[in-house]
C-alpha cells in the first residue's frame, strides 16, 4: 500500500515541477542538507516563503528559531553580522557563508536541489 501511495505522490510532485528522487538521490540531498542551517522566526512571512520552498524541493534543513533560542540568535549575529531572518548558514569546505534574503535563499536551494534544467 505504501508503494502505491508513494507512486501517487510522485506523480503529483512531477506535475508540480518538483524533483522526484530515488531513495539514494534523496539520501544524498539529506546528507548535503546537513551542512545547511536556516535561522528564522516562525511568523516571519519571508521565512514562510523559504519553508514552502524547502517543502516543495523536499530539502530537510535544520531550523533555528531566533525568537525562542537565544544561542541561535547570538550565533546569527556573531557569524552573519545581523539579526535579520531568514538567513541560511552554509558550511562549505572553504568556510561558512551566511546568505540573507528569502529570494536569494530560495534561488540557492532551487539551484542546488531542484530538477536539472533541460
Amino acid at each position: 500500500m505504501f508503494d502505491k501511495i508513494r507512486q501517487h505522490v510522485d506523480i503529483l510532485r512531477e506535475r508540480a515541477g518538483v524533483p522526484v528522487r530515488t531513495p539514494d538521490e534523496q539520501a544524498a540531498v539529506e546528507r548535503a542538507a546537513q551542512r545547511l542551517t536556516l535561522y528564522h522566526r516562525p511568523t516571519c512571512p519571508f521565512c514562510i516563503k523559504v519553508f514552502i520552498a524547502m517543502r516543495r524541493l523536499d530539502v530537510p534543513l535544520l531550523r533555528r528559531d531566533i525568537s525562542q533560542d537565544r544561542a541561535a540568535r547570538d550565533e546569527l549575529v556573531a557569524g552573519g553580522g545581523r539579526q535579520m531572518v531568514p538567513c541560511l548558514r552554509i558550511d562549505e569546505d572553504a568556510g561558512v557563508r551566511w546568505l540573507y534574503e528569502s529570494r536569494d535563499i530560495i534561488d540557492y536551494l532551487e539551484e542546488r536541489f531542484g530538477p536539472p534544467d533541460d
